[in-house]
């Protein structure tokens, strides 16, 4: 069974710690980073050992592509989600082509080592404001963003990997950057429905999981959107429909801190509708979320986790013969340059 907190480990295999925390009751997944990798090998033994000890975690990356890419030695390098977009604007039918290479292959890469997801892809719109989402978004226009988007999830379909879309409903049309400030987007509902909402109203029903923005939407709620129930009960899961697992962003941002300690952070996001909440890059305010849990505990629904476990169909050392992955990798490198 799982359970509710996502948490991170130092480096680069399981410290005593680690080995203990791991089999907490309340720990359901673990998120790697780049300081976690250094190669294939080493990487496939960390999962080994991390599954010793919890065969039935959920195991995830960042693996978006561009600067978002934690898996780097022996991965292919993926371009930037731009680069699709730019490319549809003169050739729609290769961009999309392109996409789906990509979605496959960072999908069929990270489960070939015992992965079971990456949170992507992003469905933010980049509207030249936000420089933490930039170039890691599809396109401005959202019908565009939606088209390349499908054939990206497609792909992550076809090598075994649920797709998450982040970041709900929008983290695009702000400057500020939730990873260091507390963005506020003051536009009208109408405005965010219009625009942003586009991808995630497009494709829910096709998306495993959804991460919520640590954006504060006043004219909606006063609360940042991973911490509303508005947006995520009322909207997200009562008329969207979506049945997926809701994902917290990681509450050591400092997009978090406006709900209070790790503890509040942790109960404010359940009780708002998300299944799990991250907490990274502190162990202590991850142990904090633990004893939380162990006073209030909640037992996530697990069928939705179910549909996040990786299906991978190749192994690392069969995949870079495969026919798919030639293709892909060829695809890609034409126009990484």
């Amino acid at each position: 069974m799982n359970g509710a907190l996502m948490l991170d480990v130092q480096g680069i295999e399981l410290n005593a710690e680690e080995k203990e925390i791991l089999q907490h009751p309340h720990v359901g997944g673990l998120i790697f980073f780049g300081r976690n990798f250094v190669g294939v090998e080493q990487l496939q033994a960390l999962v080994k050992s991390i599954r010793a000890h919890r065969p039935e975690i959920i195991i995830a990356v960042d693996q978006e592509g561009g600067r978002v890419q934690r898996f780097k030695e022996g991965f292919v390098k993926l371009p930037p989600m731009k680069t699709f977009g730019d490319m549809f604007a003169h050739d729609a039918q290769k961009a999309c082509q392109m996409a789906h290479h990509c979605g496959w292959l960072m999908a069929a890469e990270v489960l070939a080592v015992g992965v079971d997801m990456s949170f992507a892809p992003i469905l933010d719109v980049d509207c030249g404001l936000s420089q933490v989402i930039g170039s890691r978004a599809f396109h401005s226009e959202p019908e565009v963003a939606v088209a390349l988007l499908r054939h990206f999830i497609k792909g992550m379909h076809e090598a075994g990997m649920a797709a998450t879309g982040k970041h709900f409903p929008g983290h695009g049309s702000v400057e500020a950057d939730s990873h260091v400030a507390i963005p506020v987007d003051k536009r009208t509902f109408a405005e965010i429905d219009a625009f942003d909402l586009v991808p995630f109203k497009e494709l829910s029903s096709q998306l495993q999981g959804i991460m919520p923005a640590h954006v504060i939407y006043p004219e909606i709620d006063n609360k940042p959107a991973g911490f509303s129930a508005i947006w995520l009960q009322d909207l997200l899961r009562q008329k969207m429909g979506f049945d997926g697992v809701i994902f917290s962003d990681d509450l050591s941002m400092e997009g978090a801190g406006v709900v209070g300690g790790y503890a509040d952070r942790a109960d404010a996001a359940l009780e708002a509708g998300c299944d799990m909440v991250l907490a990274c890059n502190n162990r202590a305010g991850a142990i904090q979320i633990l004893e939380y849990l162990e006073r209030h505990p909640r037992i996530p629904h697990q069928a939705r986790f179910n549909a996040l476990r990786g299906k991978g169909k190749l192994a690392w050392n069969d995949l870079s013969g495969s026919p798919q992955w030639i293709a892909a990798e060829e695809a890609l490198r034409s126009i990484m340059g």
